[in-house]
């Protein structure tokens, strides 16, 4: 489900140290610049260059970077950012008390193409997004107004542009979406409008679960308690169906972006609620039973739903019952890890176990971090698992704790390269998860896997895809082999005779050597 994991390879780290993506996310200039990338409707094979109003007629918008006003109404912005839907959105229900309060009644619905966040996204989250948007622009009769650049800059721009007085959003908890808007509200302060948090991402904000101390949870399991003896709201209302929307500024468009040649899922709100439908009719029972097979559909493939808020985690949550535990719980990791972020912003790119980054030996191996990137290092469960990675922009949340155990305590590479690798990949790439993720594998992290627990690659395929299904599916060098020798070609007669690579390393070998290095750290 949501996957309590989750890109690039070396010459992509620094980016994902921006912190990326935790709001989706070019640089295509400033607030004086008109990019037409795009349509910023649904559906950009219907656009046909205008932007209808509500009776057809085309209407001239003025250009960005235009100081134009409209008269003494008082409308409202809502700024979406990871909150792509309109269902179950307490923001949106505020913006538009505020405009209609005001006597106006108009709400301008604001995306900001941020270059913080845009280009680390990598491929896969930028094609999801831009489909997103689109669906989002549907819903709302093409009226989404998406303009590019720095949102301190433009934020301010589009409400001194419609003279909006307040601008409304969805509390951000990661680190630079935190600072970012807290950038933006001075911003806005600077010309006497508020900046308006209603709501998260989350059924519990992050820092709202704390110890009876006032201190913050670093183990999950009484975080769990904990979280839900705190509860949550139930889902908001739905928003009127008589939505004033209203662009004031010409919109930019989302931007080009090349095929990534992958069958993405469809992205979208309409999107979200039919798989969750089917899922919970489905496949929900059985949850329990089937998400640690990657062989089978056992999982509900909500993470990227959830990663851009297609979907509530509290709308999925009060559909739930008590019998639904397992699920609840996985829900409950994606917010456990939100809150241990927000509480150690640093450990984006810092392990919680310091000694990790300072006295850890790693190994700086190219050909080997190559060889695990593409699904080369012989090993067919862990090989599997990156190359589903780059054939569909996700990898089971089993598979993807094998494959980080493997970067780290056999290949001797640090977390850190691995999960810049998954958030360029993958398309529910979320920094938390994912970072907490290859923490807690590495043994550094919370609630912390002791690092002598070492996935043995082999086993662990031969346990969760047992006939091989799995492996087959995604290296058709081992299709000719049957059942669950898939896992182990060297000991069958012509295992490798389709070009499969024999084993980079020695599992038995490197567990000692990675055992060795964890006792050297504990020493001091």
């Amino acid at each position: 489900m949501t996957e309590a994991f989750g890109n690039p390879g070396p010459h992509r780290s620094d980016a994902f140290f921006l912190e990326l993506i935790d709001g989706p996310q070019i640089h295509l200039g400033g607030i004086d610049e008109v990019a037409h990338a795009a349509p910023c409707a649904l559906s950009r094979a219907d656009h046909q260059g205008g932007y209808p109003n509500r009776i057809g007629a085309e209407v001239t918008r003025p250009a960005i970077g235009t100081a134009t006003t409209y008269g003494l109404c008082v409308p409202s912005v809502l700024w979406f950012r990871r909150d792509l839907r309109l269902l179950d959105n307490p923001a949106l229900l505020a913006a538009v008390e505020a405009a209609r309060a005001d006597g106006d009644g108009r709400v301008v619905p604001l995306f900001v193409i941020d270059p913080h966040l845009w280009e680390p996204a990598g491929p896969v989250r930028q094609e999801y997004l831009v489909d997103s948007l689109d669906h989002l622009g549907a819903a709302i009769g093409r009226q989404l107004l998406i303009v590019h650049g720095d949102p301190v800059d433009l934020v301010p721009h589009v409400a001194r542009t419609a003279g909006a007085d307040t601008v409304h959003i969805a509390a951000d908890y990661g680190p630079y979406g935190s600072a970012r808007d807290t950038a933006v509200q001075n911003a806005l302060e600077a010309i006497d409008v508020r900046l308006v948090r209603t709501g998260s991402s989350y059924a519990v904000a992050a820092g709202r679960v704390t110890k009876q101390d006032g201190t913050a949870y670093r183990v999950f399991t009484p975080f769990y308690r904990a979280w839900l003896s705190h509860g949550w709201r139930a889902p908001a209302a739905e928003p009127p169906g008589d939505i004033d929307w209203w662009m004031p500024l010409e919109c930019q468009g989302h931007p080009t972006v090349a095929s990534t040649g992958i069958d993405l899922p469809e992205a979208g709100e309409e999107a979200a609620w039919k798989r969750w439908a089917n899922f919970h009719a489905a496949g929900l029972s059985t949850y329990d039973e089937g998400r640690n097979r990657p062989d089978l559909d056992g999982t509900s493939a909500m993470s990227h739903h959830l990663k851009y808020g297609e979907i509530h985690p509290r709308s999925i949550l009060a559909e739930l019952t008590d019998a639904d535990d397992g699920f609840r719980r996985e829900i409950c990791w994606r917010e456990f890890y939100a809150d241990v972020l927000h509480q150690r912003p640093d450990s984006v790119r810092a392990s919680l176990d310091a000694r990790y980054d300072s006295s850890m030996r790693w190994v700086k191996d190219e050909e080997a971090f190559d060889a695990w990137a593409h699904g080369r290092t012989g090993f067919p469960f862990v090989d599997a698992g990156m190359r589903q990675l780059r054939a569909e922009g996700w990898m089971h949340n089993r598979v993807r704790m094998v494959v980080a155990s493997f970067l780290v305590k056999d290949l001797h590479q640090p977390w850190q390269r691995g999960a810049a690798e998954f958030m360029h990949w993958l398309r529910d790439g979320d920094v938390a998860s994912n970072t907490h993720g290859w923490q807690w594998t590495a043994g550094c992290g919370t609630d912390a896997s002791p690092f002598y627990r070492v996935f043995n690659p082999i086993s662990q395929g031969l346990k969760f895809d047992p006939q091989g299904d799995y492996v087959r599916r995604y290296i058709p060098e081992l299709r000719h082999l049957t059942g669950k020798t898939a896992h182990e070609p060297w000991d069958v007669l012509g295992g490798y005779e389709h070009g499969y690579p024999e084993p980079i390393v020695d599992h038995k070998a490197e567990r000692e050597v990675a055992l060795a290095d964890f006792a050297a750290i504990k020493k001091g």
